[in-house]
């Protein structure tokens, strides 16, 4: 066995027979003691250590480990949401609405975003709306706004008949979580009887504060990734399910007390006329950091 994973079942065994530390039976401290001690760990780690002691059983069931998990200012993310009452219930145990959160994003600023948590970490996730973008060409003539059943609003931007095409999203870096890294998602998917969008490139920039990044080249269609002999790389989307892609924009680290504003910005001037596409928003999570090492 390797000698770290050696190290973590003996203490493993240590917690689930009651061991002694510093002269108390650990079966014998007062359960706020763990509680306190949970609370300094993360949800996954919550939720591992209450499947290994019957000592971290109950703490991990604590309105106190869950609610240091919640964000200090969810009631004023809330505020504007018109779910807030029922997921706020007094009924509601702080773990429901931690996993409710994870789960089921939520509604909020005049229906123009929806908020979530990083199930793992527990850290903040917002989606722009296509009403919260600017788009190029945004007239009626050019785009409708229209409902689907399989979108997390109530609206979204369909495509009827554009030469250019621009997409812009901006969110304040005070909303996310700090120290964090983060990536940006282009949400979107091709009805039946689309054109222009095949085989066709785009740039992407970010801008935070000061710095920009890019641009760099995108694809609007799912085949991979793609290295050039010059060295570039076209980035092309992920399938996101219901026929929903994913087309990642970039990402950004969200330092500790550097509030800024994020711009996420798509550019296609190619010469040709496009033709129906379905834009649902843009999704600003954490990275999976130990997918991006892998």
């Amino acid at each position: 066995m390797i000698p770290s994973k050696q190290k973590r079942f003996d203490r493993r065994m240590e917690l689930s027979s009651g061991s002694v530390v510093g002269g108390v039976p650990l079966n014998d401290l007062p359960e706020e003691c763990w509680e306190n001690v949970l609370s300094l760990t993360t949800p996954r780690d919550v939720c591992r250590l209450s499947a290994v002691s019957p000592i971290f059983k109950s703490a991990a069931e604590s309105d106190v480990v869950w609610q240091s998990f919640l964000p200090h200012d969810l009631e004023s993310i809330l505020s504007s949401s018109p779910d807030a009452s029922i997921l706020m219930s007094p009924a509601s145990s702080k773990k429901e609405v931690y996993f409710s959160l994870c789960d089921y994003p939520i509604i909020v600023d005049n229906w123009r975003k929806s908020f979530s948590l990083e199930k793992k970490s527990g850290k903040k996730c917002y989606m722009l709306s296509a009403r919260d973008l600017e788009i190029t060409s945004g007239t009626p003539i050019y785009w409708t706004l229209n409902t689907v059943s399989d979108s997390r609003f109530a609206d979204v931007a369909e495509l009827n008949n554009v030469y250019s095409l621009k997409i812009c999203g901006k969110i304040s870096t005070y909303l996310l979580s700090p120290e964090t890294l983060y990536t940006a998602n282009l949400v979107y998917k091709f009805p039946p009887r689309n054109y222009g969008f095949y085989d066709q490139s785009a740039d992407v920039t970010m801008r935070l504060n000061e710095a920009e990044s890019g641009p760099r080249t995108v694809s609007w269609n799912p085949q991979g990734t793609r290295r050039h002999n010059n060295g570039s790389v076209t980035v092309y989307p992920k399938e996101r399910g219901n026929g929903w892609l994913e087309l990642e924009l970039g990402d950004f680290f969200n330092a500790e007390g550097e509030d800024g504003e994020l711009e996420m910005r798509v550019f296609d001037y190619i010469g040709h006329w496009k033709y129906r596409f379905i834009l649902d928003g843009i999704e600003i999570r954490p990275q999976d950091v130990s997918r991006a090492a892998s």
